[in-house]
């Protein structure tokens, strides 16, 4: 007999500030662009993809199309969801 399982989104479970930013942090530290995408369509859903998506200035699919496994998002649409995120990036260069 199969085990029945239900879908998994991380998104339901981000409910803080910290937690989302933590799984950022570990993305841009990772240096893997599909986690950085990956991580940010995540953090977007548990703030909500459509607020996200007005204030980063694109519409809703087209922040899902760039945020999904097969999206390559634009800088400035990175830029614009990091803003709508109210994240900031540094850049600092590796002892």
């Amino acid at each position: 007999m199969a085990i029945k399982t239900l879908p998994f989104d991380a998104a339901e479970y981000l409910d803080t500030a910290e937690s989302q930013a933590e799984l950022l942090a570990d993305a841009f530290e990772s240096g893997d662009a599909n986690y950085i995408t990956h991580a940010l369509g995540v953090v977007a859903r548990a703030r909500g993809m459509s607020n996200v998506a007005k204030e980063a200035g694109v519409t809703r699919e087209a922040l899902y199309r760039a945020l999904s496994e097969k999206g390559d998002p634009r800088l400035s649409t990175l830029i614009g969801v990091l803003k709508a995120l109210g994240v900031q990036l540094s850049a600092k260069i590796p002892a």
